[in-house]
């Protein structure tokens, strides 16, 4: 038991869309991850994931609306539901979702798949 600075774990995070663990509790995962760009659509069949944004804003884009998010607030996507998430300018944001889930959840991509498990 020791506190977490995730503004400082921010600061150690280089690269885009490479979600980092910074705790575990209860078969779930707390991930730290910069998002910059428009991430590949995608969905998760067994997984529901709950995105709340650091810093700066960023969108969860659905096949039928956008839902745009800023710093403090926050979306849950239900599991099965196609989504993608974007943000013109990089954004820092905290992804809650069960240990193990694939940050590209039913597809596998070259460039956005990013191997699971890595910790801060």
């Amino acid at each position: 038991m020791e506190s977490i600075n995730i503004t400082e774990k921010f600061a150690l995070i280089k690269e885009h869309w490479r979600p980092k663990v910074v705790a575990e509790l209860n078969g779930q995962e707390l991930k730290l991850v910069k998002f910059e760009g428009t991430f590949p659509w995608h969905h998760h069949d067994d997984d529901d994931e709950l995105f709340l944004v650091w810093k700066g804003t960023m969108r969860l884009e659905f096949r039928d609306r956008i839902v745009e998010l800023s710093a403090g607030e926050l979306c849950v996507v239900p599991r099965g539901v196609e989504h993608r998430t974007a943000a013109d300018v990089e954004a820092e944001v905290l992804v809650f979702e069960p240990a193990g889930t694939r940050n590209t959840g039913n597809i596998i991509d070259d460039e956005f798949t990013a191997p699971g498990g890595v910790k801060l």
